[in-house]
């Protein structure tokens, strides 16, 4: 399992999305680094990581996989170190899994939760990006940024293009159907830490303000926030807003 280290200070894992890799996060390592030592992994299956043994549809490939995380997390930083997590979309369930599992997580940051288990509001459908021609396969793919991740279109650069092309290359653990099921709210329970839970406000993955009141409920310990002109992608679309957010809510000392 492929890890990258960045900057100084209290350890922050940031966990990407399926049909993701590290760069999921590029638009928010730099200002996160400044305060924090950023741990940064491509899941297994996922990036230059390798792959589960074993069937990829195997029953219990997510209990494995979040228990390779926190394997290897625990060599990297100590079995007893405490450290934040932030997760997006896929990532954000298995964030929630690792904090309810590992112990040791001072604060949990959620964007874009994958297994909520709720209303999705996907509207255009996604298309087979896997063709022979080149010029075809960019069409598809940018179809497909605009049909899930990113809410403008004008926001598709060629930096969304080149991360979502090559993560989705290397894919292949199979995130979807574990991704639809409602294993996000038993994973919240089991941790009593502070919790940010943060939707783009045109997130189709989720109908945002209906999933944030479900899973924050009335526990104290939880909030949530909906971030304006966001599609689900919401720290790559609105990064400069989630940048702040999150070094608020880890405790940066620059805000």
């Amino acid at each position: 399992m492929v890890w990258r280290k960045f900057g100084s200070g209290p350890p922050l894992v940031l966990i990407h999305g399926g049909h993701g890799n590290w760069m999921h996060w590029v638009r928010n390592i730099e200002p996160l680094s400044a305060t924090h030592t950023l741990w940064v992994p491509e899941l297994p299956g996922f990036g230059q990581s390798d792959a589960l043994p074993g069937d990829p549809h195997a029953a219990d490939r997510l209990d494995r996989l979040v228990g390779t995380v926190i394997a290897t997390l625990d060599r990297l930083v100590g079995a007893d170190a405490i450290v934040s997590l932030a997760g997006f979309s896929f990532g954000g369930l298995v964030a929630a899994q690792v904090a309810a599992r590992r112990g040791g997580t001072a604060r949990l940051a959620l964007l874009g939760p994958a297994g909520h288990g709720g209303t999705r509001r996907q509207r255009m459908e996604m298309m087979d990006w896997r063709k022979d021609d080149p010029h075809a396969m960019r069409v598809a793919l940018r179809h497909n940024l605009l049909a899930l991740m990113l809410h403008e279109e004008g926001g598709i650069d060629e930096t969304a293009m080149l991360v979502h092309e090559l993560a989705c290359r290397a894919t292949r653990f199979r995130s979807k159907a574990i991704s639809r099921q409602a294993l996000l709210e038993s994973a919240l329970d089991a941790f009593h830490g502070p919790t940010l839970l943060m939707w783009g406000e045109h997130d189709v993955t989720a109908s945002p303000i209906d999933a944030a009141s479900r899973l924050a409920g009335t526990a104290t310990h939880r909030d949530w926030c909906l971030v304006p002109g966001a599609g689900h992608w919401v720290q790559y679309e609105r990064h400069r807003e989630v940048n702040t957010l999150l070094m608020r809510w880890f405790g940066s000392a620059q805000c």
